[in-house]
């Protein structure tokens, strides 16, 4: 390829976080996040009432302390892994062919910026990887939307291209086989959980194909092109895919879900719930994988890593330990080098 052909872009989208722990940039990012018709999907009206004069306002001096647990020198965990899953990605495409910039959903550095710097270099061709393996529209779905809001203002517009779930990639399932093997040499465990972060029911509902989704093993039980983008059918495929991998046998294996907000019905088993039927069981050592999560974030580190293992430890459990995110792992930048190159 000559030096003087263009190039395609890659931008690669995580889902956000503040700017810093101040309560102040909690808020904002609150707002930002949860003012999304799809995160939280009611009438603009009702939300904006919803986030702005109760959720924004009374959660964010509490989350801001959450985040103060997760912070490092580096600032936030998911945008100093995503910087390092970008770093490790470039050396290893073409520079004369690609061009790889970073995003959040959410505050900084934004997928305007990141889109901005990409159409400026004359791309192509755009290649969108929202770094979520299982499709939701409030998460994939999101993105998609925000980057076609910025691109359709374009009086040139490139070919873009969505990545819109990786579950069943070779790769993906090796850096987590990978990681759980280095944490299955160090101890035994009784019990393997699989934490996913939740959806209310209704945004699984709406996503429905011919009234296939029942929420239940019944329809989750199979991935068939009738459920292969609903979260919920995904999240029980990864599992299925992940515990063969690991020779994981079947009895030893649950499937939850984490993270509700507001009153409403959320998509079930909670992982609170299971903590406590585990607890009733006698079980003493659980190992857990979050596999909807590729950096570690507060829904990692601080909700399944420490406040759940309280929990667990305070019913009678013994061990509780988290198996990291992929974050940077070569196997994981391997997968995302392979996602470029075949949507490419």
């Amino acid at each position: 390829m000559t030096k003087n052909k263009a190039k395609i872009g890659v931008l690669l989208v995580n889902l956000g976080t503040p700017d810093s722990t101040a309560t102040g940039d909690v808020r904002k990012y609150l707002r930002e996040f949860l003012m999304d018709g799809r995160v939280i999907d009611f009438p603009f009206i009702p939300r904006w009432m919803l986030v702005n004069l109760i959720i924004a306002p009374f959660r964010a001096p509490k989350s801001a302390k959450e985040y103060r647990k997760l912070w490092t020198d580096r600032g936030s965990p998911l945008l100093f892994h995503t910087e390092d899953l970008r770093d490790k990605l470039i050396p290893k495409l073409d520079s004369n062919k690609y061009i790889v910039e970073i995003a959040m959903r959410y505050q900084t550095p934004s997928i305007e910026n990141g889109l901005k710097k990409l159409n400026q270099a004359n791309v192509k061709k755009i290649i969108v990887i929202p770094l979520f393996p299982q499709y939701a529209s409030a998460t994939n779905g999101s993105v998609a939307d925000r980057v076609m809001e910025i691109a359709r203002t374009w009086q040139i517009i490139p070919n873009i291209t969505f990545v819109n779930n990786f579950v069943e990639h070779p790769l993906f399932l090796q850096a987590w086989e990978e990681l759980g093997r280095e944490m299955m040499a160090k101890d035994e465990y009784e019990m393997y959980l699989f934490s996913y972060h939740g959806l209310p029911e209704r945004q699984i509902r709406k996503g429905s194909v011919d009234g296939y989704c029942q929420l239940s093993d019944k329809c989750c039980g199979n991935y068939t092109k009738k459920n292969q983008f609903c979260y919920r059918g995904q999240c029980f495929h990864t599992t299925r895919l992940l515990a063969a991998k690991l020779g994981l046998p079947e009895e030893k294996v649950l499937t939850c879900f984490q993270s509700r907000l507001g009153k409403d019905p959320w998509i079930k088993p909670y992982t609170e719930d299971i903590i406590k039927e585990l607890a009733e069981k006698g079980i003493k050592k659980v190992l857990v994988f979050s596999p909807a999560f590729v950096a570690d974030c507060l829904e990692t580190t601080v909700e399944v890593g420490e406040e759940y293992k309280e929990e667990f430890e305070e019913l009678g459990g013994e061990k509780w330990d988290l198996v990291p995110s992929l974050n940077s792992s070569d196997t994981w930048v391997e997968c995302v080098k392979d996602l470029v190159v075949t949507n490419s």
